[in-house]
């Protein structure tokens, strides 16, 4: 693989030429749109294929995946244009087999709304252990669900063979995490039976494969109910074949303060859970000042104190899948930056004519530019960052990764997954 960066009159074209590889796959590949405008300092991700199929009357996925010994989820991850569908027509080029360099098996995961696009869906699903579909809430004094609508989800998944997991928050309908309600539910274990039957009937009636836990901003006076809780869930549904996974704001030391971080005790949640997903993303965010959303020394920093609390193996490292657009000056309380992926990123730097720049220390690809006598600077994601992420996996030899989210398209990060990811599928 080759991660090119585009330069000054250099064009789709010409570094398909370059590489000696197909515009069209180069170009799907990488999310770029029909036109094939490329920015200045864009990365560009090249992967030279081993093997292809020219597709004959009346053959499927199936029955080329059988000729070549592969899979039919293999020949999805090499070739993104079928966007994770059987829709073959004679004369279409395959890509059998792909050079890669795998840094090893690992489980990977991803989170989405209900109303995610089903080309979006389809797109990830060959690339993903588990679905979490977001999110289903709390009555705290009953002990009753705030129910999800999440069949077309869990349809799909279980055509792909991802295994659903049910995601439980404290989220309100106003969209923030409720301190109250989790305070309401932890301070009162009388309900617990109660609410584990609930979550293990939806769990048998849409089959669940286990439990995504997900309290935020409870506060160190909640910090050992929590993990109480967490334990209560995990030995309870353990008896029925289903495994618990808690969410942990991004701590670097364990007496960080801020009511984010004192709730979540790392320690006793590591004893606690079957798994835990370390929630690195969000340093920028809409209300914060420019930043990425996931520098790789912040990254670190949360990884090299998590390792020292909690069995490396049992965690997932949280990969983020968007940017944003921030405004400049900064104005605390005042600004408000606009979330955006990948492709509308780059799209943004082709219209308004900015270079591309990566920041080598936070490994974060980023631009400049000014419209209607604003200044905005924007950062992303794209295959540099998102390989920067994969590696460490086996550097920490972490159980592997969860995106938050899937509702954004960005093919060079499934690009990276198939290059350096041999998909554990349980």
């Amino acid at each position: 693989m080759v991660l090119h960066i585009v330069e000054a009159g250099q064009t789709l074209y010409s570094i398909a030429r370059q590489y000696g590889v197909s515009p069209e796959r180069l170009r799907t590949n990488n999310g770029i749109g029909p036109e094939a405008q490329l920015a200045v300092g864009q990365c560009v991700a090249v992967l030279f294929p081993q093997v292809t199929h020219v597709v004959r009357p009346g053959e499927t996925l199936y029955s080329i995946a059988d000729a070549y010994g592969t899979t039919v989820l293999q020949l999805l991850r090499n070739n993104l244009f079928l966007n994770g569908r059987d829709l073959l027509l004679p004369g279409m080029v395959l890509v059998i087999r792909y050079e890669r360099d795998p840094l090893g098996t690992y489980r990977i995961g991803g989170y989405a709304y209900p109303f995610i696009s089903d080309d979006l869906l389809t797109a990830a699903l060959p690339f993903m252990t588990y679905l979490m579909p977001f999110t289903y809430g709390i009555n705290p004094e009953e002990g009753t669900l705030v129910p999800l609508d999440d069949e077309r989800l869990l349809l799909y998944a279980r055509n792909y063979g991802t295994k659903a997991y049910m995601h439980l928050s404290t989220l309100t309908e106003n969209g923030n995490f409720s301190t109250e309600a989790g305070t309401a539910l932890l301070a009162d274990p009388a309900i617990w039976p109660t609410l584990a039957d609930n979550i293990l009937q939806t769990m048998y009636d849409k089959n669940y494969a286990g439990l995504d836990i997900d309290f935020e901003f409870l506060g160190a006076e909640n910090a050992e109910r929590y993990a109480e809780f967490v334990a209560y869930m995990r030995n309870f549904l353990s008896g029925y074949g289903k495994q618990v996974i808690v969410a942990l704001a991004p701590k670097t030391r364990a007496d960080q303060p801020g009511v984010h971080y004192e709730g979540h005790d790392y320690r006793l949640l590591g004893e606690a859970a079957d798994a835990l997903l370390l929630m690195t993303y969000e340093w920028g965010y809409t209300y914060g000042p420019p930043l990425p959303v996931s520098p790789l020394p912040s990254m670190r920093r949360v990884l090299d104190y998590a390792v020292t609390e909690i069995d490396p193996s049992k965690l997932f490292l949280g990969i983020s899948n968007y940017g944003y657009d921030f405004t400049l000056p900064y104005v605390a309380g005042e600004s408000r930056a606009q979330s955006l992926s990948t492709k509308e990123a780059v799209d943004l730097a082709v219209r308004v004519g900015a270079e591309i720049q990566y920041d080598e220390t936070a490994m974060a690809p980023f631009f400049f530019y000014t419209e209607a006598g604003v200044q905005h600077q924007v950062y992303f994601e794209d295959a540099r960052s998102i390989r920067a992420k994969l590696l460490l996996l086996p550097e920490y030899g972490l159980r592997g990764a969860l995106y938050w989210n899937l509702m954004r398209r960005n093919e060079q990060n499934l690009l990276m997954l198939n290059y350096y990811i041999d998909i554990l599928r349980e």
